[in-house]
């Protein structure tokens, strides 16, 4: 089963399965998979049961995320479960949930459980943990990547429909791209902190792993604002900034590396993706222009090497200083040395990082966005076991300058190597600019069409039930608007969810409309005898949402009624005659996709 949000909302819509029914295939998921060393923290059945039959006392379109199950990193508060964040010794237990993880949960959302990583949120290799190192979903023997370790692989094999991660130096970014996933660094602050156990208090910021742009852009809504009990917290300033996600449309501008600033540290096969990546966005129109990228890389050696380490021991200094013993020693060693620097250290390194930002600022002004690899290379448990401060460094070589810049990141998956392992980009922006990367990085979704994570299962289409919820309104879409298409967003981004994909009884044409890009079709209803069936989604949306949504129809296209196989009337689009002036007929295809298959 497929856990992503779009079949899940159908799945749910259509009555086809129950939040119970999903939470026994996770469960089975979990003991298939035990030796990954992925949960600190499953819910028990007893614990799950409140979440439970709260759905069943609501509705799929009363919440906007019904059933959704996900992940939380141990260092974020679930309310009556323990909080270790790896460490035992440290073991709490919170009255409240995080911010973020309570409006998830209001919203629909199911916790599943608290997942592993390295202790103490400090490491990029997800091996740093009593409790295992985490195994990554492909290739057991490799490192998952972390410190977000059990959050993505939670996610990329079948146990959540998305997970949180925190980041301070990549950790929302690295397990994103060895595990085939989306992963949102959100502008820091964007996301409130409350209820998240710091690492660096004033860089850090809660993540979001997903299957999918689509779900990643649907979750941010959910769990962003601001929240008046963090300090470091801010609110979007752009004035309706979920109307900004979409598919990229027009031209793009993306700034990469030249080949004597990249690093790769011997990973043939990461260079090869790398080059093979930016050759397939190059042959999709996009503009790729060489920018110098050195002021970004000394800014990451400062996270590391200057006197943010400090953040860190002031997080853990009360057990740091009494059972120096209960923290393991690759991360004690790294932590202690934050009690060596000076306000001298820390007033030079912030004199310098001010330099390196407005160099960084020109850079980010001359392009639409940056494209980095996500990570230089994958390695195995071994080898990091046997090196592990320098091989985790060499993992932030394109992660750490960026909370220290306050960017905002997303990563990608475009590809595997040659021996099946996955490789991603990072798209980076400035602060705030999270639609327009999830966009971008949702154009090279449909450019790359990865599968969606190791465990997720197969895609399978649902039965056509009606939705009987006076909630939502169907809406019957033939074309740009279609799962995929350029215009999707304008559906999803109302919280709009795929009810069915059928046919439209045998009574209508379909033409190819003037003008464009985003290129229409035309539906109307033939003469007697003269029509076909043709393809169509049936969306369901939010009643509230629906007027906006109609607001933005162009001319001649318009809302009627479209009759479908079954015989059942839903809302659709339909075409003025008028339109039609210089219009292809190409009801032959059967349909939008049919016809650009044919082109």
């Amino acid at each position: 089963m497929n856990l992503s949000l779009t079949e899940l909302r159908a799945a749910y819509a259509a009555g086809t399965a129950t939040p119970r029914d999903v939470m026994a295939i996770i469960g089975e998921r979990c003991e298939q998979y035990t030796d990954h060393n992925i949960w600190i923290h499953q819910l028990t059945a007893t614990e799950l049961e409140p979440y439970l039959k709260r759905l069943e006392a609501s509705s799929p379109s009363a919440l906007p995320l019904y059933g959704i199950p996900f992940a939380i990193k141990d260092n974020i508060d679930l309310a009556g479960v323990p909080t270790t964040a790896a460490c035992e010794e440290f073991t709490y237990t919170p009255q409240r949930s995080a911010f973020v993880v309570k409006h998830l949960i209001e919203a629909g959302a199911i916790p599943v459980g608290k997942t592993n990583l390295d202790q103490f949120a400090t490491g990029l290799v997800g091996t740093r943990s009593p409790w295992g190192a985490c195994k990554n979903s492909y290739d057991p023997s490799m490192i998952s990547g972390g410190s977000s370790a059990g959050s993505a692989v939670s996610v990329a094999l079948g146990m959540a429909t998305f997970s949180l991660g925190t980041d301070t130096a990549g950790s929302g970014r690295v397990p994103a791209c060895f595990n085939n996933l989306v992963g949102v660094k959100p502008s820091i602050g964007l996301l409130s902190a409350s209820g998240m156990l710091p690492a660096c208090r004033s860089l850090d910021c809660i993540t979001i792993f997903a299957l999918q742009c689509d779900d990643a852009n649907a979750i941010l809504a959910v769990a962003e604002g601001e929240d008046a009990t963090d300090a470091y917290s801010r609110n979007n300033p752009f004035a309706n900034h979920a109307r900004h996600y979409g598919q990229w449309q027009g031209s793009l501008r993306v700034g990469v590396l030249p080949a004597e600033q990249l690093a790769f540290f011997g990973h043939e096969e990461y260079a090869q993706s790398y080059q093979a990546s930016l050759a397939a966005i190059a042959a999709s129109g996009v503009e790729l222009v060489e920018v110098d990228f050195s002021p970004f890389i000394e800014a990451a050696r400062l996270l590391y090497e200057g006197p943010w380490v400090a953040e860190r021991y002031i997080a853990t200094s009360p057990l740091i200083q009494k059972r120096p013993e209960a923290l393991l020693d690759v991360t004690r060693t790294i932590i202690s040395a934050g009690d060596k620097g000076s306000a001298v250290d820390a007033f030079r390194a912030q004199y310098r990082l001010k330099t390196l930002r407005k160099a960084a600022t020109a850079v980010l002004e001359s392009v639409d966005c940056l494209l980095t690899p996500t990570a230089c290379r994958p390695y195995s448990i071994d080898a990091v076991n046997a090196d592990p401060i320098t091989l985790n460094s060499n993992l932030g070589y394109y992660t750490n300058y960026m909370n220290l810049f306050d960017l905002a990141g997303v990563a990608v998956p475009t590809g595997f190597t040659g021996s099946g392992f996955p490789f991603g980009l990072t798209l980076v922006g400035e602060a705030f600019t999270d639609r327009r990367l999830l966009s971008v990085a949702n154009r090279l979704q449909q450019l790359f069409q990865l599968p969606l994570g190791k465990g997720q299962g197969d895609y399978q289409p649902l039965a056509s039930v009606p939705v009987k919820d006076q909630q939502t309104i169907l809406v019957a879409v033939c074309g740009a608007h279609l799962e995929g298409q350029p215009l999707n967003w304008q559906l999803t981004e109302r919280g709009a969810y795929l009810q069915s994909k059928t046919m439209s009884s045998p009574d209508y044409k379909l033409y190819a409309l003037a003008g464009g890009p985003p290129f229409r079709p035309g539906m109307v209803v033939a003469p007697a005898g003269e029509g076909c069936a043709l393809e169509v989604e049936v969306w369901a949306v939010p009643t509230a949402e629906f007027g906006s949504f109609v607001a933005g129809i162009p001319a001649p296209l318009g809302i009627g009624k479209v009759t479908l196989q079954n015989g059942s009337q839903v809302s659709g689009f339909i075409c003025e005659a008028s339109g039609l002036a210089g219009a292809e007929d190409i009801s032959h295809f059967g349909g939008w996709r049919g016809y650009f298959a044919n082109k």
